[in-house]
C-alpha cells in the first residue's frame, strides 16, 4: 500500500532520503523487497545515492547497507539466495547468549542465600514471593547472543571500499536506539554519536528485549530502537530532506477482510498471533502519529510511505526463519510495491520529477519479472565482465610477449 503526502509548499532542490523502520527479521526481508522494487522503478538516483538514511531496528541493517554503498541486489544475493563472499546464514541469528546464562548461574548461590536470609528473619511476612523475586533477578535477559552478528557487519563494513565509521560515509547515516536506563531515542551518527562504529550501533538498534541482550555503549545500555518510535522519518525531514521515502514493515492484520482462508477469529491462531496483532497495532498507531504531524511540520516536504496491505495474509503468517520462507516473502513484497507503484502513477509521475527522479512504467508493466531476476542478470553481467576482462588480459599478453623476445 502506497500512501503519498504531497508538500503543501515547494521549493526547488533539495536533498532526498529514507526512513526504514523496524520490524523484526520479517520486516527487514519486507523492506529489501520493497527497495528493490524502487530502484528498479525510480530512474534518476540510485538508493545507494541518497544523501539521508535513517533506520530503526531491522531497517536500520539496511539503512547502514545502502549508505555503505551495498545495493538491493547484493544484499539479496547474500542474504535472500546464499551467494557471494558474504553469505548471512540464519544460524547467526540464533546462537545461545551462553556468556548471559553463564553469568546468571554464577549469581545462583548468592540469590538462595539472601532469600533464605529474608526468610530466616520474616519467616511469617516471607513466602514464595521472596523466591521468586530472587530468582528474577537471575533469570536471563536474552535468549539469543548478538555478538556474532556484530562481528559480521564489522567485517562486511569494514572491507571492499566501505566503511565501519559514521563520520567516513558520503551520506549521513542514523541508526535509532533507546537508552535503557532513561527510555529516550539516541541517533548513533549525529553529532556526539558519531563515534560509535556503525556495527555497533546497528547491533543496539536492533537488540529487541527477552531474545537479545543490550548493547553496552560508551558505559550505557542501549536496546531496541522501535521502543520509542518505529520511524523517525523526522531526522532525514530536519537534515533538508525534501523527499523521503518511508517503508514500514508492520500494519494490523484486518482479518475480517483478509484473502484466501478465514482468519476472523486471531485468537484461535495462538499466542504468536495474538502477541504480534498488538505488537503492530501498538507501533503502527505510534507512526500514524508522526506520519500526520510531518505536514504541518515541514511543508516544504514531500513523503512516500509504503507498507504492506492489511489484508496480507502472506505477510502475517509467514515463517521467516526459514529460508523458503525468506524467498517467499521477498518476492511477495517486490510484486505487491510494483503493483502499488503502477497504481499510483499518475500521482507518483509529476511528484517525482520535481525531485529529478522519473518512474520506469516499461520495467512496473512487466508481470513476468520477479526479485530473483535481479540476481540472475546479476550474474549474467558478472560473467559477462569476467569475459571480457579475460579477453582484454589475452590481448595484452599477445602486445607484451613479442617486445618481451625482443629484450
Amino acid at each position: 500500500m502506497l500512501t503519498i503526502q504531497s508538500a503543501r509548499r515547494r521549493r526547488a532542490g533539495g536533498k532526498l532520503g529514507v526512513a526504514l523502520a523496524g520490524g523484526g527479521p520479517l520486516g527487514a526481508f519486507y523492506e529489501l523487497g520493497v527497495l528493490h522494487a524502487l530502484g528498479e522503478a525510480l530512474v534518476g538516483r540510485e538508493l545507494t545515492e541518497l544523501d539521508v538514511y535513517v533506520g530503526v531496528s531491522s531497517g536500520s541493517f539496511l539503512a547502514a547497507s545502502l549508505a555503505n554503498g551495498i545495493d538491493t541486489t547484493s544484499m539479496g544475493a547474500s542474504f535472500i539466495y546464499n551467494e557471494g563472499s558474504r553469505v548471512l546464514p540464519p544460524e547467526l541469528f540464533l546462537q545461545p547468549a551462553l556468556g548471559d546464562y553463564a553469568r546468571r548461574i554464577a549469581r545462583l548461590p548468592a540469590a538462595l542465600a539472601a532469600a533464605a536470609w529474608q526468610y530466616a528473619r520474616d519467616p511469617l511476612g516471607s513466602g514464595w514471593q521472596t523466591l521468586l523475586g530472587a530468582l528474577a533477578k537471575i533469570a536471563p535477559t536474552a535468549v539469543f547472543d548478538n555478538r556474532p552478528l556484530e562481528s559480521y557487519l564489522h567485517e562486511t563494513y569494514g572491507s571492499g571500499g566501505h566503511s565501519d565509521d559514521f563520520r567516513k560515509l558520503r551520506a549521513r547515516l542514523y541508526v535509532i536506539a533507546t537508552r535503557l536506563s532513561t527510555g529516550e531515542s539516541v541517533a548513533f551518527g549525529d553529532t556526539g554519536y558519531d563515534h560509535v562504529p556503525i556495527s555497533r550501533a546497528v547491533v543496539a538498534s536492533a537488540a529487541l528485549p527477552g531474545l537479545y541482550p543490550a548493547v553496552e555503549i560508551d558505559g550505557r545500555d542501549y536496546v531496541d530502537g522501535a521502543l520509542i518510535r518505529t520511524m523517525h522519518a523526522s531526522l532525514a525531514l530536519e537534515a533538508g530532506c525534501d523527499l523521503v521515502i518511508c517503508v514500514n514493515p508492520l500494519v494490523p492484520f484486518d482479518a475480517t477482510r483478509a484473502h484466501g482462508r478465514s482468519y476472523s477469529n486471531l485468537a484461535d491462531e495462538g499466542l504468536p498471533a495474538i502477541l504480534g496483532q498488538t505488537f503492530r497495532a501498538l507501533i503502527h498507531s505510534r507512526m500514524q502519529v508522526g506520519m500526520t504531524s510531518y505536514r504541518a511540520r515541514f511543508p516544504h516536504a514531500d513523503t512516500l510511505l509504503l507498507e504492506p496491505d492489511r489484508r496480507d495474509e502472506t505477510l502475517f503468517f509467514t515463517n521467516v526463519f526459514r529460508y523458503s520462507g525468506r524467498h517467499r516473502l521477498v518476492d511477495h513484497a517486490y510484486r505487491q510495491t510494483r503493483r502499488d507503484l503502477l497504481a499510483q502513477a499518475p500521482a507518483l509521475v509529476p511528484l517525482l520529477r520535481r525531485h529529478g527522479l522519473r518512474l520506469d512504467t516499461q520495467i512496473l508493466r512487466d508481470r513476468q519479472r520477479s526479485f530473483a531476476t535481479a540476481t540472475r542478470e546479476r550474474a549474467q553481467r558478472a560473467r559477462r565482465a569476467c569475459r571480457r576482462l579475460d579477453q582484454a588480459l589475452g590481448r595484452l599478453e599477445r602486445l607484451v610477449r613479442p617486445a618481451s623476445y625482443g629484450g
